[in-house]
């Protein structure tokens, strides 16, 4: 069942657009922030309260790579695998992560702290390697760094 907050929450993006359907990418990050992901029983309220088939709105979460419909860690890293990062060797950012947390992409640190997950592009190719965490995108990132980077997140 969704929460009142997120039913508010959601009421108001529906006041910015003239079609339910257009809402249901926001819908679902507002669960999701208040969550952490997206359940299946939370995916159906949501179609429910939208008025689409949870089909529909599982076809638009598995699409959309930023919904996570799988539990995460307390803070989700995102490794650009595009190919400018993979030509500035975005490899070795992805072996100093996975070392220094003893995970590799789509794992969670034992202690919920950290998820590692690629995505295509973070759109600062001019700086690549880049990473992001939470909503923190970290450009020109070496392997040396990312003890430092890490650090920053309880």
């Amino acid at each position: 069942m969704l929460t009142v907050e997120e039913r508010h929450e959601i009421e108001e993006e529906l006041k910015r657009y003239p079609d339910r359907h257009a809402v249901t990418i926001d819908a679902l990050k507002i669960v999701q922030r208040r969550r952490g992901w997206v359940t299946d029983e939370a995916l159906r309220d949501v179609a429910d309260f939208l008025g689409v088939s949870a089909h529909d709105l599982d076809g638009v979460a598995t699409f959309y790579n930023l919904i996570y419909r799988q539990p995460v860690g307390r803070h989700v890293i995102l490794v650009c695998d595009s190919v400018s990062c993979w030509i500035r060797r975005y490899d070795r950012i992805r072996e100093a992560l996975g070392t220094r947390l003893g995970i590799g992409f789509g794992e969670t640190t034992s202690d919920g702290r950290f998820t590692m997950l690629p995505i295509v592009c973070l759109g600062a190719c001019d700086h690549a390697p880049v990473l992001m965490i939470d909503q923190d995108l970290h450009r020109d990132v070496t392997p040396d760094g990312v003890e430092e980077i890490l650090a920053k997140y309880d």
